[in-house]
């Protein structure tokens, strides 16, 4: 371990050759204090004494016959591999309004209360808006948000139309369509579209 310096390292390999059980003991307990003295700022780190144990062993290559007051690490618990994670199996069906709107839907089916299913379902209406309007940046429309959300919950969730409304950022729109070519500079019109205009009357005047 690099950041304990070669000296450590040195002090640690001397521990292994003492023969004396209780002055090896001695000896280990003076380097860990030694190890906290050359690395105060690992004082933060919770539990510091424990983790200045553990390293003690790790720089002994796990070869050290002495007493901690913590469980000893070992070689094969260091090494060993953790359980790998199942892959989450979300449905592909809503990708594109992402996964935790099944539990919403789910919810809202569930619930009994007009009032609450109503407020559900305008809750998800709104999201679904948003959710259109950041990526195909252009307005939704209230029908085809009706028709879609009949349509994932299987025609027990009817959104009335009118209900919410979504602030469009039209600052945005007008520049996602200036980059893509849709109007403004790019598009020869603006500024640019008058200033070939002025170039032609010029000309024709000199002719």
């Amino acid at each position: 371990m690099p950041e304990y310096g070669r000296h450590i390292q040195k002090m640690v390999d001397y521990l292994r050759t003492i023969e004396d059980p209780e002055k090896r003991q001695k000896n280990a307990e003076i380097v860990i204090e030694i190890m906290g003295a050359l690395n105060p700022h690992l004082k933060i780190v919770e539990d510091f004494r424990h983790m200045l144990w553990d390293h003690l062993f790790l720089i002994a290559d796990f070869d050290l016959d002495i007493k901690s007051p913590y469980p000893i690490p070992t070689r094969e618990i260091r090494e060993r591999k953790p359980e790998p994670l199942p892959y989450p199996e979300v449905s592909r069906k809503l990708r594109h309004l992402g996964k935790n709107l099944n539990t919403i839907l789910e919810k809202a089916m569930a619930e009994t209360d007009e009032e609450k299913r109503r407020g559900f379902t305008n809750t998800i209406a709104y999201y679904m808006k948003l959710s259109y309007s950041n990526w195909h940046h252009e307005p939704a429309h209230d029908d085809m948000i009706k028709e879609e959300l009949k349509e994932i919950s299987h025609g027990r969730l009817n959104y009335v139309e009118g209900d919410i409304k979504v602030r469009v950022d039209t600052k945005a729109f007008n520049n996602h369509n200036k980059r893509n070519g849709k109007g403004g500079y790019k598009n020869g019109g603006g500024r640019n579209n008058n200033h070939n205009k002025n170039n032609r009357n010029k000309q024709k005047r000199n002719a």
